[in-house]
């Protein structure tokens, strides 16, 4: 069985057999945009790529793009938008929305999608309120495209509405398409609770996400001296700088797997993801692992939170010269590390 189509293989193939053509002249924005053949199509002057995630920020300006974490306003629209879907579909629906306003009347918005990212549903959706131009079935996904009308439907603006950043139940500013938005992660209340008020000193947030963790450790933490919060999806971070308040904390976008260096810590605590899309890696907490012990002072501490089940123990082993388990459930353990080991 052949491995599932990379989306921007897609549109690059709807692009080569002729059904999607390129605009002969303007800008092409691309949402959520992710290393591929497709971008290497459009003339670099043309190109403009978002793209908040930072691991693949850092891929795309390596290879050479205009890459931004945010979409930037121009002085004149582009001829055409391309939105790469993600898992989340209001997120996706709210940039389909960004990118019909950002198009003049007569511009090309195209979508791009795995049937894993619900790209059928949404083309149905989309098709309810305009209509297509055209569609390229290919490997399990699609690419679908339309015309911006001079009038934009009712629904355009409920798209846009639906992935507004808002309060929670909590009070906390968060965002379809974030981790866990409507109420902070099981886990994550399972480390602040082992954590109480034990931290002191200088302490880092890996994966801070839209913040609940830092707020809740700086509000149990009087001896908490300073706090980094570091996050790779920047408009997660933006939500951080508006939930916690505290002038102890500092925003960091970062690329954790590759953090080294920077002022060492006294500790390091981690509610760290374990999935690459849909697919579950272990890779990634085990990086993650690998990112306190550098981070951390000879004598500095690591608590964890991580699903029972993933296999982080050797890892632990490895990085640091003591760990022990602080709590375990039938879902979770909170882990504590000691004394990382220098490689």
């Amino acid at each position: 069985m052949s491995p599932p189509m990379p989306r921007a293989d897609r549109l690059a193939l709807a692009v080569s057999s002729g059904a999607l053509a390129l605009p002969e002249a303007g800008a092409i924005l691309v949402l959520r945009a992710v290393p591929s053949p497709f971008l290497d199509m459009v003339p670099r002057a043309r190109l403009r790529c978002v793209q908040g995630f930072r691991p693949l920020h850092d891929s795309l300006l390596a290879a050479g793009h205009a890459v931004t974490a945010r979409p930037e306003p121009e002085a004149a629209g582009p001829a055409m938008v391309v939105v790469n879907l993600t898992r989340s579909r209001a997120e996706s629906l709210g940039n389909i929305a960004l990118g019909l306003r950002a198009l003049p009347p007569g511009g090309t918005l195209a979508v791009a999608g795995a049937k894993s990212e619900g790209v059928d549903a949404i083309a149905r959706q989309v098709a309810r309120a305009l209509p297509p131009a055209g569609t390229f079935v290919k490997a399990h996904g699609r690419v679908l495209w339309l015309v911006r009308p001079a009038e934009l439907p009712p629904a355009v603006d409920a798209w846009a509405a639906g992935a507004a950043p808002r309060r929670n139940a909590e009070g906390f500013l968060t965002a379809p398409g974030m981790f866990s938005p409507d109420h902070p992660d099981p886990g994550s209340r399972r480390l602040a609770a082992v954590l109480g008020g034990r931290l002191s000193g200088r302490v880092a947030d890996l994966g801070a996400g839209w913040g609940w963790l830092a707020q809740a450790v700086l509000a149990a933490s009087p001896a908490i001296e300073a706090l980094d919060l570091h996050e790779a999806e920047a408009l997660a971070l933006d939500a951080a700088r508006a939930n916690v308040a505290d002038p102890r904390a500092a925003f960091h976008w970062s690329d954790v797997t590759r953090l080294d260096g920077g002022p060492a810590c006294d500790a390091v605590i981690t509610n760290p993801p374990f999935h690459q899309d849909r697919a579950a890696d272990p890779d990634l907490g085990a990086a993650f692992i690998a990112a306190a012990a550098r981070l951390l002072k000879p004598a500095g501490q690591l608590f964890l939170v991580a699903n029972r089940q993933l296999p982080y123990e050797a890892v632990l082993a490895n990085a640091f010269r003591e760990w022990d388990k602080l709590g375990e459930d039938g879902t979770y353990k909170v882990i504590h590390a000691a004394r990382p080991r220098r490689t």
